[in-house]
C-alpha cells in the first residue's frame, strides 16, 4: 500500500480512485493532481514507482489542505459558530441540520433515533 500525505491508499484501485481516500481530496482534485504530475489516472496504485509518488506528495503538500489540519481547520469553524452564538452554531449545538433542511421528517441522521413520547389516553380508558 502506497503512502501519500501520511495515508495508505489502496493498491488495487485506480490511482485516481486510490486518492480519493485522502480526506480533503475528490475525484475532480484527484484528477487535476495526476495531470499536474503527469500520471495516467487509469495506472493501479501499487505500479506507481518512488518517483511518481514523490510528485504526487509534494503537488499535494504544496496545493491542498488535507487530512489532519483540514479536520482541524473546519472544527475550528464550528467552534467559532458555536462561540459567536449565531443561528448556524446554535444548529451545531443543539444536533440539528445546519443547511436548511426541514426537522419534522428525515432528519434522523441527526436528531439521532426516535425518542418515543407516550400519547394522551382518551376519556373512556381512564374511566374504565
Amino acid at each position: 500500500m502506497p503512502r501519500v500525505a501520511g495515508v495508505d491508499i489502496p493498491g488495487n484501485k485506480r490511482s485516481v480512485v486510490a486518492l480519493t481516500y485522502i480526506y480533503g481530496l475528490g475525484p475532480t482534485s484527484a484528477r487535476r493532481i495526476l495531470q499536474q504530475a503527469g500520471i495516467d489516472e487509469n495506472v493501479r496504485a501499487k505500479d506507481l514507482s518512488e518517483d511518481e509518488l514523490s510528485r504526487i506528495a509534494s503537488i499535494v503538500d504544496k496545493s491542498y489542505m488535507v487530512e489532519g489540519e483540514l479536520r482541524r481547520m473546519v472544527a475550528q469553524n464550528i467552534t467559532r459558530l458555536r462561540d459567536i452564538g449565531c443561528y448556524r452554531g446554535i444548529r451545531h449545538r443543539v444536533g440539528l441540520p445546519v443547511r436548511g433542511q426541514r426537522t419534522r421528517t428525515n432528519a434522523r441522521t441527526r436528531k439521532g433515533p426516535r425518542k418515543t413520547v407516550a400519547g394522551k389516553k382518551s376519556v373512556k380508558e381512564q374511566r374504565g
